[in-house]
């Protein structure tokens, strides 16, 4: 990935974080954009590679939320903004965000979890889920005392997580 493009992206992530902080939801007039400029910039400086680039990052940001949205981990705006993250900055620099996004979604579940002393409660209902081997769960892990779901702005763990991914990734 160029630097440009990490560059590029930020107004996007910046715009999104906002929304996202103020409304829970990452609005279409911010994804969409994100991802057709994404695909103009990279196949307007690298022609045919440049598009195939885009078009596999944003492929894989796309589908790789579309996962976490199936179960309730993410919203649909997050699903879009991902498409427009790969868009602008690949395969591999979407999938590192995706990670280090993990990691610091499971650092403020822990803060909240603390906050809200729930933890050990938690930890019990992870003890019975990996106990059972044939038992499908469905999902309760991620519900708290009144069986609502933990939630928080994901942007608040996708802004460090970009610029983790950024300032010192696996490339």
């Amino acid at each position: 990935m160029n630097e440009w493009a990490f560059w590029g992206c930020l107004p996007f992530l910046g715009a999104a974080f906002l929304t996202d902080m103020l409304t829970m939801k990452i609005p279409n007039w911010i994804t969409v954009p994100a991802m057709l400029a994404g695909l103009m910039a990279q196949g307007l400086t690298g022609g045919w590679r440049g598009l195939l680039f885009a078009g596999a990052g944003a492929a894989a940001g796309f589908m790789l939320l579309l996962i976490m949205h199936i179960i309730g981990a993410v919203g649909a705006g997050d699903v879009k903004l991902f498409a427009g993250i790969g868009a602008w900055t690949g395969l591999l620099f979407t999938a590192q965000v995706i990670v280090y996004s993990l990691l610091f979604a499971a650092a403020i579940g822990w803060i909240i979890m603390l906050k809200r002393r729930e933890t050990f409660r938690r930890l019990r209902s992870v003890a019975r889920l990996l106990a059972g081997v044939f038992y499908m769960p469905k999902w309760t892990l991620f519900k708290g005392h009144d069986c609502e779901m933990l939630r928080f702005p994901f942007m608040l763990a996708v802004m460090p997580g970009a610029v983790t991914a950024f300032l010192g990734g696996w490339t």
